[in-house]
């Protein structure tokens, strides 16, 4: 990125993967479709933001989940260096056994994910307070990385990336472009040049 007073961050979700989210789902269906969803290639997209010169970045964070990785290969090229990183994975999660029912897909995320939010969904995956843990340790990098090359990208997850943002404005970085949530959403964050390090 060009030479610049600030440090910048830059937070971009996945393109949306290739998976049948219609019908009705029971709970093993619904665990099927998240093994499917981690494994899955994502659709064609057209990428453009203007504060972002894709073409001039050597170097993109994301996860060890193929569809961060292929969005971050679809926008950034074959040459750009992918630094890979289990902590940069999705936030865990699992489907609760409820026999017999079919139910749409979403109320089975939903649920499950506010379950494991409570602590009450967590046996065997990482719990809510570790995974908001790993979010603060990948923002420290990404500001220690954004401090040393003048910026840093992720490209990884929803949940994760809004985690991360909430460690940055604690940690006093500006968030100067809200792209939200959705499949693509790109979030920038920025710090001037010259600010005492934050511990």
């Amino acid at each position: 990125m060009e030479t610049s007073e600030t440090y910048k961050i830059v937070l971009i979700r996945h393109a949306k993967p290739k998976v049948d989210r219609s019908g009705l789902f029971s709970a093993a269906a619904a665990g099927r479709f998240i093994t499917e969803y981690d494994a899955a290639a994502v659709e064609d997209f057209v990428f453009e933001h203007h504060a972002i010169p894709t073409n001039g970045i050597k170097k993109v964070f994301c996860s060890t989940l193929v569809r961060s990785q292929l969005t971050a290969r679809a926008i950034f090229g074959e040459e750009v260096e992918l630094v890979v990183g289990h902590e940069f994975r999705e936030f865990e999660r699992k489907v609760i056994t409820l026999p017999l029912l079919k139910l749409p897909l979403n109320f089975w995320l939903l649920s499950n994910r506010i379950l494991w939010l409570l602590g009450l969904n967590n046996s065997g995956i990482e719990t809510f307070r570790e995974a908001r843990n790993r979010a603060r340790n990948c923002a420290e990098l990404l500001a220690d990385e954004a401090k040393v090359h003048d910026s840093a990208i992720l490209v990884a997850h929803g949940l994760l990336n809004n985690f991360i943002k909430r460690e940055l404005r604690r940690k006093g970085w500006i968030h100067t472009s809200r792209g939200g949530s959705s499949y693509l959403a790109v979030n920038i964050f920025e710090k001037e040049k010259g600010q005492k390090r934050e511990r």
